[in-house]
């Protein structure tokens, strides 16, 4: 096996007293990976735990030897995160957020903002997000998870209240980049499509454990 993209070592999170997940080891080498389970079973806390959005005990560690404990900032730009339903605040425009992300992640300006107009982001992009429907919430929040030079991308149900062309484009940027070195770990309650994008594996949340088939 080769070397992992992202290692994740005796990770564990409680919700007051309550353990969500408990992680002895996981090593991902560089792919796509379908990420599993019940609804309750833990999937979006894995998600943000492993994108360093939400304190946890344990350390993940990217490409080796960044390290969530010792380079939380370095961690945080090598890791994007699209929420299954995002929220922002209010009074902040799209535009706001993208610059945010661009400032903070770095990456190519010129291509984000072609991935925009394929998307259609550019017609509303200037707007508060509080007028945004749940499908341009979408949009924006896919958008942003290909700013900088991420390793790994999680996406959580990208699959839902996206239109057919947006869904296209998606699996278009999953194969883009990953052929271009990005991992990416996904979770969906449908399928993903085996003719858009070829899986290098299964994660399964059982026992607030993860096991990779």
């Amino acid at each position: 096996m080769s070397e992992p993209v992202i290692a994740l070592h005796t990770v564990k999170k409680n919700y007051q007293d309550v353990p969500v997940l408990d992680i002895p080891r996981l090593e991902l080498p560089a792919g796509i990976y379908w990420l599993q389970g019940e609804n309750g079973a833990g999937k979006t806390t894995c998600m943000k735990v492993m994108a360093g959005l939400i304190p946890f005990k344990g350390e993940i560690r990217l490409r080796g030897d960044v390290s969530s404990k010792d380079h939380p900032v370095a961690f945080r730009r090598l890791i994007n995160y699209a929420e299954a339903e995002p929220f922002y605040p209010a009074f902040l425009t799209g535009r706001d957020l993208l610059e945010l992300y661009l400032g903070t992640k770095g990456g190519d300006r010129r291509l984000i903002g072609e991935i925009a107009e394929r998307m259609g982001v550019h017609v509303f992009v200037n707007n508060p997000v509080s007028t945004y429907s749940s499908g341009m919430l979408k949009k924006l929040s896919l958008l942003l998870a290909f700013t900088g030079n991420p390793a790994v991308i999680l996406l959580d149900e990208p699959l839902i209240t996206i239109d057919t062309r947006t869904l296209a484009i998606m699996y278009d940027l999953v194969r883009t980049w990953h052929a271009n070195g990005t991992t990416f770990v996904i979770t969906s309650h449908q399928p993903l499509d085996p003719n858009e994008v070829a899986l290098t594996g299964t994660l399964r949340i059982t026992e607030k454990n993860i096991t990779l088939n």
